[in-house]
């Protein structure tokens, strides 16, 4: 099993499309993982960028009119109800953490609006520390493949730490996520153009 996941991560590694968002400031990655709940991704990064050029750091944010986050996010999901949460995260992380974003999950979790995903995402992308963030790509691909038999993202990131070699947590949720976004998608995956289909439990019984 160890092997096949090695063979089956380099194999997207030369496979899947590269992930857009490129931005390594922790604070960005948290308000456009915020933003991306519940909407497509090429809105989160559009208005993630909107919302950055206007207001890059915790304490502009904090100071910004709350409609004008609304319409900057604008057409995000829910997102007044995100300008609402993206104001208060500022303004906790500018006065609380002298504008810096929490290193630690215990601390990430206590802000409004940020789950277990968001923070590893933050973690991993913003600090390169060594977890693993699990979505619903990387969820429903890990139980495709036969790598995890789990019910929650929870049970699923518990599961890959076991068994997933430590030098891919970090790059394992934008690989699955990439590749859940192209090939690999909720429904009708394109498994006759899948690189990977040979490792794959799913394919093998429904597909062969």
């Amino acid at each position: 099993m160890r092997e096949d996941i090695v063979k089956v991560v380099e194999i997207l590694k030369k496979e899947v499309p590269e992930h857009p968002y490129k931005s390594k400031n922790p604070f960005h990655i948290l308000i456009a993982t915020i933003i991306s709940q519940r909407t497509k991704d090429e809105v989160t990064y559009t208005v993630a960028n909107r919302l950055f050029a206007k207001y890059p750091r915790p304490k502009d944010l904090k100071n910004a009119d709350e409609e004008e986050i609304a319409s900057l996010i604008y057409p995000a999901g829910f997102y007044r109800q995100k300008a609402k949460k993206i104001k208060e995260v500022a303004r906790i992380i500018d006065e609380e953490y002298g504008g810096k974003v929490p290193d630690s999950i215990e601390l990430l979790l206590k802000l409004p609006g940020v789950g277990r995903k968001t923070a590893n995402i933050v973690l991993s992308r913003g600090y390169d520390k060594k977890v693993i963030a699990v979505d619903t790509h990387v969820h429903r691909i890990a139980n495709r493949l036969g790598w995890v038999q789990t019910k929650t993202p929870e049970e699923t990131e518990k599961a890959l730490m076991k068994i997933l070699p430590e030098k891919y947590w970090i790059e394992i949720n934008t690989l699955l996520v990439m590749f859940g976004r192209t090939i690999c998608r909720p429904v009708a995956p394109k498994c006759n153009i899948c690189p990977i289909k040979e490792y794959c439990e799913f394919y093998k019984k429904e597909k062969m």
